[in-house]
């Protein structure tokens, strides 16, 4: 997470205001002082931290934390809208034509990944069941053409081009043309990637947006040049009335400054952040939900929707079925981990639930993805019948399904000692529930078969 560092620091802060019962003035400065070198250390804009800092303090030391019990939790919360405010406060989302087609004009610098983006934004308008067409305006570097006909022909959308030797003008013109004569409701444009102080390629991108008179321009900038992507974005917004940004590479190794500096210095709202290579990881960027993730309050609204666009609603149902009824295989194991593994990396989806936050910054917490795809290996490496019925795999079958996964004994007979737990734990889930789907015992029963010698069970 683009996040990590800014978001273990603010939580210590915060972790030793939670519970007190009195917060003093001096405790207010304190906690601030070291909220402000947290945020300059994450590559937040100067101007930006002192803004902030001061909304913040002038709250947090006025009665509404005076007058409360837990006033820990609200200063908590204070910083929680701040941050939210400061990122754009509500969702900037993409517009929409009483048109069609709505047309979308893509900017930024060269090696940004302005074309794997448009690729991406035209993969996620298709899956909301939208009909978009890519035009290819990017004449000046080698294969880029090339480039955004491989990302149509992966994704199933066509691709306007008129090659290398027409103007990108001529080209954007001619492909708003072909996606109204042909009902495209979307039309993205890709055009090269240039620098701001290029005067002569800025005059082509402002003369491509007065001959198509685009309903969005997006900037794409990489996430990981901090305060440079900022510049950018505001020395683009100058020439070109940007309408918003789309961060890449979020995901990687960054403070995070772009992401808290750029609504606030350009006034361009960010509306896409990337969160990984694959065609399909891009994400609609709330505001409210990253700054709840910064401050390990996690995402759970992301996580359900990713989990609701990526399991089948039918097999969950199944599914669920066969654990209640102790039938779960393990075809179903794998189905499941195919599943899971779909939402995307699991340390992102780890940072979307509460409190996940805390526990990875303990030096001795590791996600081993190694570890994940030798379970997966092994479990693989069974024939049918031992899928379907584990009981029958003695000891000459573990040796061949250890050689066959390329995993030792040892890790066979962990991974069975988990699934048998894992379904004695089910089954007696099922016998806990009522016949309106609620614990029998309470929530109370439910935290005692959770905890205690239950912990941990789970092989996945």
């Amino acid at each position: 997470m683009a996040f990590e560092g800014l978001s273990t620091r603010l939580q210590n802060v915060f972790g030793k205001l939670k519970g007190r019962g009195k917060v003093s003035e001096d405790d207010v400065n304190e906690a601030m002082r070291e909220v402000r070198l947290a945020l300059l250390e994450a590559d937040v804009n100067f101007k930006v931290v002192k803004d902030f800092i001061a909304k913040v303090k002038e709250r947090a030391i006025g009665q509404e934390v005076v007058k409360s019990f837990t006033p820990g939790m609200v200063i908590i919360d204070i910083v929680n809208k701040e941050l939210t405010e400061l990122m754009g406060g509500e969702q900037a989302k993409l517009a929409k034509s009483n048109k069609p087609p709505t047309v979308i004009l893509m900017a930024g610098l060269q090696g940004a990944g302005k074309t794997t983006l448009t690729g991406k934004l035209a993969k996620m308008l298709q899956t909301q069941k939208h009909k978009p067409l890519l035009v290819a305006g990017d004449i000046y570097r080698p294969a880029a053409i090339k480039q955004l006909e491989v990302l149509g022909g992966q994704i199933g959308v066509p691709v306007f081009t008129l090659g290398d030797q027409v103007s990108p003008v001529e080209i954007a013109k001619q492909g708003v043309k072909r996606a109204k004569d042909e009902g495209y409701d979307y039309v993205l444009i890709d055009t090269a990637g240039r620098l701001q102080i290029d005067e002569e390629l800025m005059q082509e991108i402002k003369d491509i947006h007065s001959a198509v008179e685009p309903d969005e321009v997006l900037l794409v900038v990489d996430a990981m040049t901090g305060q440079e992507a900022v510049n950018v974005a505001k020395s683009f917004h100058e020439q070109l009335a940007l309408t918003g940004v789309v961060l890449t590479k979020l995901d990687g190794d960054t403070r995070g400054g772009a992401a808290l500096s750029v609504k606030a210095v350009t006034g361009c709202p960010i509306k896409f952040a990337s969160t990984g290579e694959k065609i399909d990881q891009l994400e609609a960027f709330h505001p409210d939900r990253m700054a709840s993730r910064i401050l390990g309050m996690g995402d759970m609204l992301s996580l359900i929707e990713k989990a609701q666009s990526n399991i089948d609603a039918d097999k969950a149902k199944e599914l669920e079925r066969k654990m209640r009824t102790a039938e779960f295989s393990f075809y179903d194991f794998l189905e499941q981990m195919e599943q899971v593994r779909n939402m995307g990396p699991l340390e992102q989806l780890l940072d979307m639930m509460p409190g996940m936050g805390k526990l990875k910054s303990n030096p001795n917490f590791k996600i081993d993805e190694k570890q994940i795809k030798r379970t997966e290996a092994v479990a693989k490496s069974m024939t049918h019948a031992e899928k379907l019925k584990p009981d029958i795999i003695n000891f000459s079958r573990r040796k061949r399904i250890a050689a066959g996964s390329g995993t030792t004994v040892a890790d066979v007979n962990r991974l069975l000692k988990q699934f048998e737990d894992m379904k004695k734990m089910m089954k007696q889930f099922s016998g806990m529930m009522g016949p309106n789907g609620k614990p029998k015992g309470g929530m109370g029963a439910l935290k005692n078969m959770f905890g205690g010698k239950n912990k941990g069970k789970f092989p996945f």
